[in-house]
């Protein structure tokens, strides 16, 4: 099954009198959908935009595997575990709440930032805070996520390149920038396709982009 999502239905969010935009994929906040909470262990993909200056001060979090993605401008990460990094294009940043630390996401460049944030239930909760930065991400170079039973492939298609979607259980694509067909459908920045049980699908990038690929474990948690 393949269950196409636009970016255009995404849940609106953030503040934007405060220079921030957001696009929430799943049930977040006060956008509540009981009917699209997760996607095996994905419980949130956020599309967020940071005009130069803004960002989210100090916040918590726990038992939550949080991955980034930047697509443009710069992210100035700083958390409990005593990291203070900044996060441009091309790289993936990972951080481990645990059983809980607290972090600072801020835009404190002269360019606006844009950025995609996913959020993943670990397998077992609780645990040691854990951050991990890695700089400059070959093209179709995958990060294992054992932790949540997860690997993603970040892909650059150059126009009209054909790339397999891996088979698992489920697998999640995000379109970041480009245009590509999977299946027949048109699928453009912003969109997504949440796929299960599906085996030699293929992606045909329509003009150079960008693709977040998911390999997830099916799952009966809650």
């Amino acid at each position: 099954m393949i269950d196409v999502r636009r970016g255009s239905d995404r849940y609106p969010g953030g503040d934007e009198n405060a220079g921030i935009s957001t696009r929430h994929a799943f049930s977040f906040g006060s956008f509540y959908d009981p009917d699209n909470l997760r996607f095996g262990p994905l419980v949130a993909c956020n599309e967020e935009r940071l005009e130069p200056g803004a960002g989210f001060e100090e916040h918590p979090h726990s038992h939550t595997e949080i991955v980034t993605w930047v697509a443009e401008g710069e992210l100035t990460h700083k958390d409990t575990t005593g990291r203070t990094t900044l996060v441009r294009p091309g790289d993936l940043q990972h951080f481990s709440a645990g059983s809980g630390a607290r972090h600072v996401e801020r835009n404190d460049g002269t360019e606006p930032l844009r950025f995609v944030q996913m959020w993943l239930a670990p397998r077992t909760a609780g645990g040691e805070p854990g951050y991990e930065l890695l700089p400059d991400l070959a093209d179709g170079t995958p990060f294992p996520l054992p932790s949540a039973g997860a690997v993603l492939h970040v892909r650059r298609p150059g126009a009209g390149e054909r790339l397999a979607v891996p088979a698992a259980p489920l697998v999640y694509l995000h379109v970041v920038r480009g245009d590509l067909r999977l299946d027949g459908v048109e699928l453009g920045p912003g969109d997504a396709a949440r796929i299960t049980g599906e085996r030699g699908l293929e992606i045909v990038a329509g003009s150079p982009g960008e693709l977040l690929l998911w390999e997830l474990e099916a799952e009966d948690r809650p």
